[in-house]
This record gives structure tokens, sequence and C-alpha cells, in this order.
């Protein structure tokens, strides 16, 4: 690699401005000064770097594509494709959390092919940032840099990576991830657990048994320090394989030689209605959507992994049962994470799976292209914040309330959970199913974590008992020890919380539902997602549409409700307690489990910039969900909202119709 990062004599920087005038003016051909740029975007999603309709490209196509999603303030989206390579950007420049959301691959990728080779932002989130890494895209918090830059210097290697992690530099020295993948990981071993000289926390634990011995990393990280784990899990669907074997193959050759292929599991999951989608029927890109599904069939087939795929609704009905499937790691927590486990996918939600007491976290395709076939999967030593959810949940108030409440607190919203395990307990906690605890740990996603984790109890062994037939034993290691350092403990009276909603935009913006102080009509509701597609899920579903239907409400003509199981499991559950009936009665569609709507991949999505959801799943950035306007609600209160054709809760929608 050169010494230095050299840009020529007039670099091109491209302000990610808040002002649309100054990003029409950028785009137009002229070069502005930092301070004429104005205010930068904060909270730039991977949506809006790369939005859901292009994510079937997984080659040289990416680099038409960057910031097609951008939203300005106006609510416009003026960076058209070919538009950054057009212009000859060399360098973007943002505000606070950069890269928040999804974990696609696809956001550095399409940077870097089109000419993109730094970013500067005040922050970054953690899952861009080290796919970032792994493709050899620079990143920087040094807002210096943007005056050398226009003065055309070249900016030397060492001082690019410095303050980053020792793991970090090296891979971007090395040129990326499988190069460095193939230098120093193929003799990986496990490394020694030592004995106890200090009081851990259960992310510590879990950690140090799975925890890889290398050359270049430590055996004992600090916090902030990269080291490598041997996963017990690794899981891929069909947004990242296409990518991976054309990764892999590319630098590799064929055939490849997979690091323990019976760990490898593979999801079809994200395009089951895609012939439907918004963002693809009758599109050109719909046969890039087929292209992308058979290329992971294909490396599926030759690697002989196993493999889950959702049904379409057709082959759904000739189904004869025996088909097990649905969203990727609801599928995880369904049937193969154990406590203890240490599990990493290509989907930012993998955390899921902890709430069953194992560590499970989302990584980029490069990340799991190289744990293919070098076992290693990347981590940076995080720190661990303790959520301690004190007293007891009001009736009516559930998990996904207590996680909106969580990401509008100011030092949330600012960033202090952003690469850090969050370890929820307290007395609420412990009065909280295992699907319900899955909400939880599911959207450390959305407040920046690194992962959500529940330690392994009584409720525990019920759920593996009666989910999956799983007679397990907890182990007296499997606890944070008393006295174990945290980085910080945030306390919730879960006792004075009520039904949250988020305004459009971030599921940062909320607030209690009583405080609202405006009527939200709403044009389409949706129950489902990897957060809300659960047995749990469905139980307040039905419970509210049950209610209505008792009272003779139905959802009004003018609303849209869409039900979309998680897993098919949760579907033969509902089935079997006669839910399909009520939820057909009151006037649902109801869709076979899979991804949907809240990755604008199926029915469910907005049509229209007018149009208003009230949605059951994780987060709402904008274009998330189609043009529309998408707030984000518990299961109940979604159901609710449906009946009442507005933003309403289950308790005020009784209140209304008491004598």
């Amino acid at each position: 690699m050169n010494e230095v990062l050299a840009f020529g004599a007039q670099p091109r920087l491209l302000f990610l401005a808040q002002n649309p005038d100054a990003l029409r003016a950028q785009l137009a051909g002229r070069q502005l000064a930092r301070a004429e740029a104005g205010p930068l975007r904060d909270d730039i999603s991977t949506d809006e770097i790369s939005p859901v309709r292009i994510m079937s490209h997984y080659d040289a196509k990416l680099a038409r594509f960057p910031y097609t999603g951008f939203t300005t303030a106006d609510g416009q989206q003026p960076i058209a494709a070919g538009a950054v390579q057009a212009g000859g950007f060399q360098v973007a420049v943002a505000g606070r959390r950069y890269g928040k959301g999804s974990s696609r691959e696809h956001s550095p990728a399409a940077e870097l092919l089109a000419g993109i080779r730094l970013v500067i932002a005040e922050s970054f989130e953690r899952i861009y940032r080290q796919n970032a890494d792994n493709i050899g895209l620079f990143t920087s918090t040094d807002f210096g840099l943007v005056e050398r830059l226009q003065r055309g210097e070249a900016i030397p290697i060492e001082e690019l990576v410095a303050g980053r992690d020792a793991l970090a530099a090296a891979i971007l020295k090395s040129g990326g991830l499988l190069r460095f993948g193939q230098q120093h990981l193929r003799a990986a071993r496990p490394v020694a657990v030592p004995s106890g000289a200090r009081p851990l926390t259960l992310f510590e634990k879990i950690v140090q048994r799975h925890m890889l011995h290398t050359p270049v990393t430590p055996d004992a990280p600090q916090p902030g320090e990269g080291f490598f784990v041997r996963a017990d899990w690794r899981f891929i669907h069909e947004y990242y394989t296409g990518m991976a074997a054309h990764m892999l193959h590319a630098t590799l050759g064929r055939p490849l030689a997979l690091h323990d292929p019976g760990s490898i599991l593979v999801f079809e999951d994200h395009t089951s209605y895609v012939e439907e989608s918004p963002a693809h029927a009758g599109s050109p890109l719909l046969p890039n959507m087929h292209a992308m599904q058979q290329a992971q069939r294909d490396f599926a087939a030759a690697y002989g992994l196993r493999s889950h795929r959702t049904l379409t609704e057709d082959e759904a009905r000739a189904d004869d049962g025996s088909n097990v499937a649905g969203i990727s790691h609801a599928m995880m927590a369904e049937h193969y994470a154990l406590p203890g486990q240490l599990v990493a996918g290509t989907d930012s939600h993998t955390p899921h799976s902890g709430a069953l007491g194992c560590v499970a976290f989302g990584v980029g395709t490069t990340d799991m292209a190289n744990a293919f076939v070098t076992g290693a999967v990347r981590l940076t030593m995080p720190q661990v914040l303790r959520i301690e959810l004190e007293g007891a949940l009001p009736p009516g108030v559930a998990a996904k309330d207590v996680a909106l409440h969580l990401l509008r607190l100011p030092a949330i919203r600012a960033g202090a959970g952003v690469g850090k395990v969050f370890e929820f307990g307290g007395p609420a906690l412990a009065a909280l199913a295992t699907d319900e605890r899955a909400t939880l740990t599911n959207m450390t996603a959305e407040l920046g974590g690194l992962t959500g984790l529940v330690e392994p109890d009584e409720e525990t062994l019920r759920f593996l008992q009666e989910r999956r037939g799983v007679a397990f034993t907890l182990e007296p290691w499997m606890r944070s020890d008393p006295g174990a350092a945290y980085s910080d403990t945030i306390r919730v009276d879960c006792s004075a919380l009520s039904p949250m909603v988020a305004r459009p935009g971030d599921p940062g913006n909320g607030l209690p539902l009583d405080q609202l102080g405006e009527r939200v009509p709403v044009d389409i509701a949706y129950g489902g997602s990897c957060t809300a597609g659960k047995r749990e899920d469905f139980d307040q579903y039905h419970a509210v549409l049950a209610w209505g239907l008792a009272r003779g409400l139905r959802v009004p003509a003018h609303v849209q409700l869409y039900l979309q199981y998680g897993t098919t499991a949760v579907r033969d559950y509902c089935i079997a307690q006669g839910y399909d009936r009520t939820f057909a009665a009151a006037g649902a569609r109801i869709l076979q489990p899979s991804c949907g709507a809240c990755a604008n991949c199926g029915p469910g999505s907005s049509t229209a910039a007018g149009q208003v959801t009230v949605s059951a799943i994780n987060r709402n950035f904008p274009g998330r969900s189609g043009p529309g306007q998408v707030w984000l609600a518990s299961p109940a209160t979604v159901m609710a909202s449906a009946l009442a054709g507005e933003l309403t809760s289950w308790a005020a929608l009784q209140a209304r119709l008491r004598p």
C-alpha cells in the first residue's frame, strides 16, 4: 500500500449538508468551502447510502448508486444514479452517527467503487466503519483534514489510521480483510480461558471462551482493541451471499475450502414477496433480484450448506408442513442459538438471539466471507452498558415501548450506546417472556450497540423446552459476576412508562402517545418483522383485534392492515390457536413468514409520499419502508390504530367505547 493517500491538486469533497441548496450546488460542479456547506446531516443511514432497491447488485455496478436515497431537509432525494462518479467526488463529509442502521456492506462498497476513498464524519456506527475497513475505504473523525485536502495535500496513511485500534490499522494497510485473513488467520487457535482474576460480565465470559490467538491480536484485549473469535454459528441471507461468493471466488479461486461448513446456515428470507414489493415489482431490477436469489442457491448447493427458504404463498398452500423457514435471526432463536454460544450473522438484528443468553452480533459481507474460509470473526472489545429495568410494566405497555423510550434518551441519541453491549436486567426484565426480551436485544441495533444480552434463567429454560424440546442445563458461569465493570448503568422506572410512538424519520423520535397532541390518520398498519413477528407479538395483535370484533369494530375501508409471521412456527401456532380466523374477520391481509415491508421488500410498504403508516417494525429511516411517513409503535398500539383509523393506544380506544 502507498505511504500516502493522494487525491490530486483539486480533490472533490462532497459535503452531505442539511441545506438542499448546498448539496445541489456541489452536484452542479461547485466546490464549497466547509463553512459554505453549513450544518452537515446527522444520522445518515445505510438505507440512504444504498437503498434496498439497488441491493441486488453485488459487483462493480454498485458504483452508480451511492447516496441515491439521501434525503434533504425539504424531503427530496437529489443525488441521481451515477452522479457521484460523474462529479469525480473522492471524499464524503458528514455529521454524527454516519452509517447507522442495516449491516449492508453495499453502502461502503458503492462509495468506494464510485471513487470515494475517504469518509469524514463526527462519528460512525460500528458495522459501517468495520465494513469500510474490510474493503479498504478509509474513515476519519478528523475535520482538520478537510482544509488540507482542499489544498491538495497528500495525507499519510499512518496519520489516517492513527487512533484506530491496531487490528483495524493492519487490515487497512493490508488492503482489506480477505488479504489480511489469508496472511494471519489460517493458523488461529483458541486462547486458554484464564482463571478468575477479576469479576467479569457475561459478555466477557462468553467471548473469552471463543477467543482466538493470532500473531497480530492480543490474547487479553482491552476495550477498543481488535481481536478474533470462533463462532458457534455463522449465517447469511440472499442480499449478501452473491457478494460474498463473488469476492471469495475472485480472491481465492474455486473451489473454496470452507471452515466447518456444518456451522454455516443460509437463509432466503428477504425476497419471498419481491414480485409484490413496491420497490421492485414491474421494475428493471426484478431480474436482478431473481439472479441474486439464484446466486445464493447455487453457492449453497455447491458447498452443501444447510438452507432455509421461505415459500411463496402458492408454494405454502401446497406445503405438507415440513418446510421450516422464516426471518433468519428469528429462526436462529427458534432453532439454533443456545446460552453461552456465539453467533455471527449478516444482519444488524442478529442480536435478537441475545435474549437466550448468547452473544449474537451482525457483520458485513467481507467479515462473513472471511469467516467462511478462516472460521474467524472480527470483533473490537466493547464496553458493557447495564440497562436496569426497575419496577413493573403497566398493563398495555410492552417491550417495544421500553425500546422506544430508551431510544429517545438524550445520551442514546447522542451516541452513548454506539458499539457497546447492552446487558438488560432488573425485575421488569425478569418478568418478561423470552419473545419480549428478544424485542429488546433485537433493537440494540437501533440503539447503536454491538449486541444485547440477557442472562439466561428459568424463563430461558422454559422457552428452550417448550419451543424447541431442548432440555438445557444452565452452568454456574452463565451470569455476570458481582462487581463486574460496566461503562454506565441506565435505570428505567418501568412503572412510569406508557404506550410510545416514534415520529417518522428515526427510531429515536419517540414520545409517549398521550403527549402527541395531534390527530394522525393512518393509511397502512403493519404488524410483523423480526422485532414484532413472534408468538407474543401475535398474542397482542389477536387480543386487540378480538376485543374490537366483539364490540363491532373492524378495520376501516381506507386502512390497509398487514400481518406477517416471523417464522413458520409462529404461523402454525396462530393457526392452531384460531388467530388466523380473527385476523381475517378484522380485515387483515396475512403474509407468509419472511422479511417484508420493514426492508421495503414486500406488501405493507407505502407507495406514495402522502401515505402514513403505523408499524411494529424496528426502524423508520427515510425511504426505509417506501416514500411515505412511518410511525413506530408496539403491536397493541398498531392494532388499536388500525381499528381507529388513526394513532391511538389500546387503552385510549377502550376508553372511547366505555359507556
